[in-house]
């Protein structure tokens, strides 16, 4: 029997992008639910339920309640919302981080996807924190570019439906310094403290480059750009979906301008190092609809599932 899939929130930007990679899957079957219930609790039970797997494309307080539905010991859940990628009860979706993540997306029941800006800010800082290159107590910051996609259905209509002027310019946003991608970013990434993180929302649709700047000699061991782009290259040796790009090279840049969105379409990472010998950037690009959300669930789908997790993406 086919596997039975449910998308729990199809009607938003995630969901719908989770519908399009799966559309053409003849490996699966999907669950669908009358529109006019779609909010009815006991049809979402039911669905929910009746599924082998699960995605929640639903805000935080909404995926809770869609797990407290939940009655069926063998729905595997993979939420997309942030309300448990903290959780030790839940495997944290990003398998590229090493064997323990991987194996535990394998065999558990419940797996919170992760954050678009966390994803790339965990895969360029993660490997260097446990190298020993960057303490985990190092006051890191970082500052990501993004689309604005990302914001969901209220950003995606204010920027789309007769925009205003001001939304011509990038603006920074979270400037509380309480960003919800927090959390994950330091515990995914080995930190003892969060990163000042200060993203920013321009306007095109999608994509990201997250930047982490790091001040070399005040690292202990003083390491060079070399040191962290090899960590790096010998962290994601092998996976398919996170390319670490050549040291420094200026030929994947466009007259010496990184193009944000050149992982558009993918469920890729790509991952560059450029610097000299007391200063560093880590930058980490990806699609935030594809490897920042919902290429990344249907990765964790496909691991869950026992299948080849590049299934239905492209890298």
């Amino acid at each position: 029997m086919k596997p039975k899939i449910y998308v729990d929130g199809q009607e938003g930007t995630t969901g719908l992008q989770i519908h399009q990679r799966l559309a053409g899957r003849t490996d699966l079957e999907l669950i669908t639910i009358d529109p006019a219930r779609r909010k009815d609790p006991a049809a979402r039970a039911d669905c929910l339920n009746a599924a082998d797997v699960a995605f929640l494309c639903l805000p935080d307080a909404a995926a809770k309640e869609a797990v407290a539905l939940l009655t069926n010991p063998r729905t595997v859940v993979i939420d997309a919302s942030t309300a448990h990628r903290t959780d030790p009860g839940w495997a944290y979706g990003l398998p590229e981080l090493g064997a323990a993540y991987r194996e535990r997306i394998r065999t558990s029941t419940r797996i919170a996807n992760t954050g678009c800006h966390a994803a790339a800010f965990i895969l360029g800082v993660a490997p260097l924190v446990g190298a020993g290159l960057i303490p985990p107590s190092f006051p890191l910051s970082a500052f990501s570019i993004t689309g604005y996609s990302g914001g969901g259905k209220k950003m995606i209509a204010d920027y789309e439906n007769a925009p205003k002027p001001a939304l011509s310019s990038p603006r920074p946003y979270a400037l509380g310094l309480a960003h919800k991608h927090l959390p994950e970013m330091r515990a995914h990434a080995g930190l003892t403290v969060a990163p000042v993180f200060n993203p920013v929302v321009a306007a095109f649709y999608q994509g990201l480059a997250v930047t982490v700047p790091l001040a070399l000699t005040q690292l202990p061991g003083k390491p060079t750009p070399a040191d962290l782009h090899a960590t790096l290259a010998r962290a994601y040796a092998g996976e398919r979906f996170v390319r670490v790009l050549p040291l420094g090279d200026e030929s994947i840049l466009d007259g010496g301008c990184l193009d944000v969105q050149a992982c558009n379409g993918t469920n890729r990472a790509d991952v560059m190092v450029f610097g000299h010998a007391e200063q560093a950037v880590v930058i980490v690009r990806l699609d935030n609809l594809g490897k920042g959300a919902s290429g990344a669930a249907v990765q964790c789908m496909n691991l869950r599932l026992g299948l080849d997790e590049a299934t239905g993406l492209t890298a």
